[in-house]
C-alpha cells in the first residue's frame, strides 16, 4: 500500500511496484491485496492502465477469499457488464454473498460489544 500511495518511494506512486506486491500477497491467500488488485485496475494507474477483465479476476479471487467488497465489486461488474458479459444471475449471486459476509461481519462485531 505504501508504493501505491506514495509513501515508500520518496512521495512517488509506484503503480507497478504496488502491483506486484499485491500480487505476491493475493497469490499467497491475502484478500485485501487481491481486493486492492481490483481496485487498482478499476481505476486505473500509472503505468498499468484500466482492465477491467483483470480487475473483475481479482474482484472474484477477493470474494472466494470472503471479502466483502470484492463480493460487490464483483456483482456490480457483471450487473453492468464491466469485464465480462452482462450476468444479472451472477451478479444476484455474489450481491447475496456480499451480504451474507457482511451479516457474519456484524455478529462478530456484536460478539465482541458483549
Amino acid at each position: 500500500m505504501l508504493a501505491h500511495d506514495g509513501q515508500a518511494r520518496g512521495g512517488k506512486v509506484d503503480s507497478v511496484a504496488a502491483r506486484d506486491y499485491y500480487t505476491r500477497a493475493c497469490e499467497g491467500g491475502f484478500a485485501a491485496s487481491c481486493f486492492n488488485l481490483s481496485a487498482l485496475f478499476i481505476q486505473g494507474a500509472p503505468g498499468l492502465g484500466r482492465d477491467m477483465g483483470l480487475a473483475l479476476q481479482y474482484a472474484l479471487q477477493a470474494c472466494d477469499l470472503s471479502h466483502v467488497w470484492g463480493c460487490a465489486n464483483a456483482s456490480r461488474m457483471f450487473k453492468l457488464g464491466k469485464g465480462a458479459p452482462r450476468d444479472d444471475a451472477k451478479a444476484e449471486a455474489l450481491k447475496n454473498r456480499a451480504r451474507e459476509l457482511h451479516g457474519q461481519q456484524q455478529e462478530v462485531q456484536l460478539a465482541f460489544r458483549v
